[in-house]
């Protein structure tokens, strides 16, 4: 199963580097973190035209409603989290919040956003009805790398990076409800919550280990060093992740171990990425460490 690419790289105007990327699917657009400039990177998903850069701050995570298609930052060292409004791009509402935020997620059948405290002990949790605080959740360690929902229960999955452990959260307490270490990694980093298998998928340091809603350990494959986000489609259960310039696709199963069905070496820089859950493209963008610029690109895969 090829990777192949779309279309050539596409310069990002301003460079600045880049952190978390998403994909909203249904309202057809990719918003990616581009976070040396401060803003957010806005690109059409169906031609793959840049829209615009919405100046949030020194932002890291991104996540979004998938019903409005409204957008959340979290936004670095501003210690704060921003609503973008997808149809005008500009900020309607922040939140201030007393760490630097890095990634953040969004529960939709509550109206959560948990934003994780970068090399930090917290996760602060926001109403986005009212975007005001409602709460914190205290963390073991204090290094949160990655953090997933699952829909059907609402629990909260987050990496603990510094001392190599997995937690989930409880949302009606706010409190962690199951904490498991993971020795056979270090440096967790991504993170995906499979539901149609309700599994947990992390990994760090050439290790990809797959844990069940409870945290019980299932099953362990190899996984590219130095990875850092991966980005799973529901559906097809296809999981691209990025590490060191390469992209790889794995398979999720019910039964086994993640299989790597395809990588691609694109540049080097390349540490986020994300896919398209409409057609299944993976998307990347990067900064080159050559000082050539940033950029944005967009590839298929081929049975």
């Amino acid at each position: 199963m090829p990777i192949v690419p779309i279309a050539p790289p596409q310069s990002v105007p301003v460079s600045g580097g880049f952190d978390y990327v998403t994909v909203d699917a249904l309202h057809r657009r990719v918003y990616a973190a581009h976070g040396g400039y401060r803003s957010l990177l806005v690109v059409d998903a169906d031609s793959g035209a840049i829209v615009g850069q919405v100046r949030v701050g020194p932002m890291h995570g991104v996540a979004f409603d998938p019903a409005s298609g409204t957008v959340y930052t979290g936004n670095g060292d501003d210690q704060s989290v921003s609503e973008i409004d997808p149809a005008t791009l500009k900020v309607t509402r922040s939140v201030k919040v007393d760490g630097i935020i890095d990634a953040i997620a969004y529960d939709a059948s509550n109206g959560h956003i948990y934003a994780d405290e970068d090399d930090g002990t917290r996760i602060f949790v926001i109403d986005a009805k009212t975007m005001k605080q409602i709460g914190v959740v205290m963390l073991p360690g204090h290094k949160p790398e990655y953090l997933a929902v699952d829909p059907q229960t609402h629990d909260v999955y987050q990496n603990i990076a510094n001392t190599a452990e997995l937690v989930s959260v409880d949302p009606k307490t706010l409190t962690v409800k199951a904490d498991v270490k993971t020795p056979e990694m270090t440096n967790n980093h991504p993170l995906q919550y499979d539901a149609g298998y309700k599994q947990v998928i992390i990994a760090g340091n050439g290790v990809m280990s797959v844990y069940s809603q409870d945290l019980k350990k299932l099953y362990q494959t190899e996984a590219p060093k130095g990875i850092d986000q991966c980005d799973l489609d529901q559906a097809s259960h296809l999981l691209a992740c990025a590490a060191g310039g390469t992209v790889t696709v794995f398979k999720t199963s019910a039964k086994g171990a993640p299989l790597k069905v395809a990588d691609l070496m694109v540049a080097p820089g390349i540490h986020t990425i994300a896919i398209d859950a409409k057609t299944k493209n993976i998307w990347v963008v990067w900064a080159s460490p050559k000082g050539e610029g940033d950029f944005v690109q967009r590839f298929s895969l081929k049975p």
